[in-house]
């Protein structure tokens, strides 16, 4: 009989635990403030469920219908019918993969130019996972050297600077002033990027009602950016997705300005029908030459990309998706009459108990202010001290309110002293509630900011 040597338990437990990875020999995206910051924003409703959250961007629940989605779905499969599918081509519309561009170019198509006024071939648009994924497509196409720089209108969406980090991609900021977006900044901007050897590639923006500001670009500076992106040779990466859910006119696209194929719209049914969806696009319809001469579109070269990313998206998103926009008419504003009335209605209210909380008089006492977008989903609210992740905590612990710190949007600091406030999330009630809640916590800091300057001063000698 063979004998086993002795071996003690813990020796045999020693050697067969693998070592643990050490997180310095792995992308250093991982450990980058910026990832923190999305997880952040998904999650902090979640884990603080009795708080009321200001903090994500997020559709109202009450306009969705469960039910609803059986028969966009069914939609979809009789457009499919309609138009001379036979029943394996129908079923393998669902069950099987499917083209890498998307199935439903067509039906984008129209409802951009039925919506948007912008009309393209459905061979210049990729359907793709969200938004985010157009945005990763079209950086890591655009980017194609050491020296290349992405620009982004700063403070600007965090998925974009992420995207960025992740991929290693350099960002020059073109910060925004009181104003709004400005010309002559980034063409300073431009200027200093190359004299310093760098190529700027492309800029991104969110003209509309933007996140996280919520200001709008006028038509003159839309006209203009247009004017000097092509002087410049500059592309814009347009992301508007707060548009169709915000009242009334809305000005027109960059994309439907673009004369000169100058815009590359990233777009998103997030919003505008619903998130769980996951289905975003990206409007690409620059000719793009290799050395023989040869021309095909920009679109063409994102289509490559995602097929090694996520081979395609989602057959089952896009039916629904495509069922949705078939039954108002191609019209993804037919889905929006009701919500953007109530998001208008949930920006006028917060705005509302925000200066019966803090009237005039008190506001120039505290030294605060706030911006009155006229849609979308965010405002921003300046504060006498900081408003940092430690002061969010005392936020939520002693007040039961959550907001976003504005320094998260700034991809080279700044924005310590301002706070991102989401007004789509919640009810009307809990808006009432939530400001005054944010009122309270407003009134406590700026009382223990004072105390302990005061402490400062009477040290001072």
């Amino acid at each position: 009989m063979r004998l086993e040597p002795d071996v003690d338990d813990a020796s045999v437990t020693a050697v067969q635990a693998p070592s643990p990875l050490r997180r310095e020999d792995l992308h250093a995206s991982v450990s980058d403030p910026v990832l923190d910051t999305m997880n952040f924003l998904n999650e902090v409703t979640l884990r603080h469920p009795e708080a009321i959250s200001f903090a994500p961007g997020r559709p109202y629940d009450g306009f969705f219908d469960t039910e609803q989605l059986f028969g966009y779905l069914r939609r979809y499969l009789d457009h499919l019918a309609e138009t001379g599918r036979s029943p394996a081509e129908v079923r393998s519309a669902l069950f099987q993969y499917g083209p890498t561009a998307g199935r439903i170019r067509e039906v984008i198509a129209e409802s951009l130019r039925q919506d948007e006024g912008i009309d393209v071939p459905p061979e210049s648009i990729v359907v793709t996972v969200g938004c985010q994924e157009a945005m990763f497509l079209a950086v890591r196409v655009l980017i194609a050297a050491p020296q290349d720089v992405l620009l982004v209108s700063s403070p600007c969406y965090v998925g974009i600077t992420g995207a960025a980090r992740v991929l290693g991609v350099g960002l020059s900021p073109v910060e925004e002033g009181e104003n709004g977006f400005d010309c002559a900044v980034l063409e300073a901007v431009v200027a200093a990027e190359r004299a310093a050897g760098r190529r700027p590639r492309a800029l991104y923006v969110i003209p509309d009602h933007s996140n996280p500001l919520g200001t709008t670009m006028p038509l003159e500076t839309r006209r203009e950016l247009l004017d000097l992106a092509a002087r410049l040779d500059l592309l814009i990466l347009e992301d508007s997705p707060y548009r169709l859910v915000s009242p009334g006119p809305q000005l027109p696209s960059l994309k439907a300005l673009d004369t000169r194929r100058s815009v590359v719209q990233l777009g998103s049914f997030s919003k505008t029908l619903f998130p769980g969806a996951r289905v975003g696009y990206a409007v690409a319809d620059q000719v793009v030459a290799d050395r023989s001469g040869a021309t095909g579109l920009l679109a063409d070269e994102l289509t490559r990309i995602k097929s090694m990313v996520t081979v395609n998206t989602s057959p089952l998103s896009q039916a629904v998706v495509a069922g949705m926009l078939l039954a108002a008419g191609g019209r993804a504003t037919e889905h929006n009459v009701q919500t953007s009335a109530y998001y208008g209605e949930a920006m006028a209210a917060t705005l509302r108990e925000l200066g019966k909380a803090f009237p005039p008089d008190r506001r120039a006492d505290l030294g605060i202010r706030w911006n009155c977008p006229d849609g979308g989903f965010f405002l921003s609210l300046t504060v006498p001290f900081r408003a940092d992740n430690a002061a969010l905590a005392r936020s939520v612990r002693d007040h039961g309110v959550i907001w976003t710190p504005m320094s998260y949007f700034h991809p080279d600091g700044g924005g310590t002293r301002a706070l991102r406030l989401s007004t789509s999330y919640l009810t009307h009630d809990e808006i009432v509630e939530g400001i005054a809640r944010l009122a309270r916590f407003v009134e406590a800091e700026v009382e223990v900011e004072a105390g302990t300057n005061g402490a400062d001063d009477t040290a001072r000698p």
